[in-house]
């Protein structure tokens, strides 16, 4: 064999090598950019190619040992070839010109573009790429189980004790940002809905129950024909039943229980009592998620909100916590009498009893929510006394004007949010 056909062979395994070097290269970027959850999705669906590269991805550091070995052997290979063949044509001046143009081949074509491709498409290179890989690495098994082990007892030095997959777990603020950034992929009620979920446990059921003035209950100490009157005209499937007070409740009355005794000629409040579920009490400080599997494990609907002292502050039901996701139910009762009124210069009229959630998720307000529930208790709170009609305040960006007293509360008052613009010029 002359010296121009040995070269010639040189320059084809040279550029084989390079091309070898490309390859895993690629792979290792294409293996570590996949998205996972959409791995995880096909790998469930039985998908071939994504169990093969799920097998991979589940030992990290065997699969990054076999793919450095294959690089670092190809690369040193490719580097003493191309120093014998750059010392044939050049002496030893040779092995200057080697390193320099091998160093800019290797990076360009083996390293950046290879790299580059496998990140913008890494599904088209790791699922063609794990054919070859997979083979390999029980090929050079026993290398790479020496590899690994040296390594990982360094690591271990270094107090990293494991090398398995974490599974990329999110925590609920980095799937908060996934639900958000899905854009058109989600639409936009669905996303309303995750969020909603997601939220569930930074809400009680005391921001979200029927306060306790509010309760339309049935009184036992009523006469009959009041009772029952009341019993016909009922907007509520479930009512609470109790003895001149709602702190006093007997139990729970089902409509459809309730019927039993409106057909009956001479009905008592015996009968009624009789026909009543024992009450269901929940302590107000429990977070909604938890409420909601609670009512589906008791088989209830409704709950008596109690305070650490056991008193009745209200009434929660799983509609409301059911609304907390979807939104508002069009049957809801309450809605008919809505308590925030747009004015025609923009302003809002608020009843005092009506939530600060409700305000904040209805007109895209900030006001706080760490300490009253309601309008009237927030407006109070920063008074730190009982306002006169016609009082204004501020709080934050938000004006209030106080309408209407009833007793010891705020029945109305007038909402306005200030423009920051103008903030600014009276600071």
């Amino acid at each position: 064999m002359n010296d121009e056909t040995s070269l010639s062979l040189l320059f084809g395994l040279l550029v084989l090598l390079i091309l070898m070097s490309g390859f895993f290269s690629s792979s290792e970027t294409g293996m570590m950019s996949l998205n996972r959850y959409r791995l995880s999705h096909k790998a469930k669906n039985k998908d071939k190619a994504a169990l093969r590269v799920s097998r991979l991805l589940s030992r990290p550091d065997r699969l990054i040992g076999v793919i450095l070995i294959g690089n670092n052997f190809v690369n040193i290979l490719a580097s003493s070839i191309a120093t014998v063949v750059a010392m044939r044509l050049y002496g030893d001046a040779g092995i200057a010109i080697a390193t320099a143009v091998l160093t800019l081949v290797i990076l360009i074509f083996a390293e950046v573009m290879p790299k580059t491709l496998a990140a913008v498409r890494p599904e088209r290179i790791a699922y063609p790429a794990s054919l070859i890989l997979e083979p390999l690495l029980k090929l050079l098994y026993p290398l790479v189980w020496l590899v690994n082990g040296i390594s990982n007892g360094l690591l271990r030095l270094l107090g990293v004790q494991s090398v398995q997959s974490d599974s990329h777990k999110l925590t609920r603020e980095e799937l908060r940002t996934v639900v958000h950034e899905a854009g058109s992929m989600i639409p936009r009620r669905h996303q309303a809905m995750l969020l909603s979920i997601l939220d569930l446990e930074k809400v009680t059921v005391n921001d979200i129950m029927i306060p306790r003035h509010e309760v339309v209950g049935i009184d036992l100490e009523h006469d009959m024909p009041t009772i029952l009157e009341q019993l016909r005209a009922s907007e509520h499937t479930r009512i609470p039943v109790f003895k001149g007070d709602i702190n006093n409740v007997v139990g729970i009355l089902h409509l459809r229980k309730a019927a039993r005794v409106l057909s009956d000629p001479n009905p008592t409040k015996a009968m009624l009592v009789k026909e009543t579920r024992e009450p269901y009490f929940v302590p107000e400080s429990t977070p909604l998620h938890t409420q909601l599997l609670n009512f589906q494990k008791e088989k209830r609907r409704i709950g008596i909100v109690v305070d650490e002292y056991g008193d009745v502050l209200g009434v929660v039901t799983l509609e409301d916590i059911l609304e907390e996701i979807v939104g508002d139910f069009t049957t809801d009762v309450a809605n008919q009498q809505p308590d925030i009124q747009l004015q025609e210069d923009g302003a809002y009229i608020i009843e005092g009893a009506a939530a600060i959630r409700e305000i904040n998720k209805l007109l895209e307000w900030e006001l706080p929510t760490d300490g009253p529930k309601t309008i009237n208790g927030l407006v109070l709170e920063k008074l730190e006394h009982l306002p006169e009609a016609n009082m204004c305040l501020q709080i934050g960006h938000y004006r209030f004007e106080v309408l209407e007293l009833q007793g010891k509360m705020i029945r109305k008052l007038r909402a306005l949010r200030i423009k920051r613009k103008r903030l600014l010029k009276k600071s």
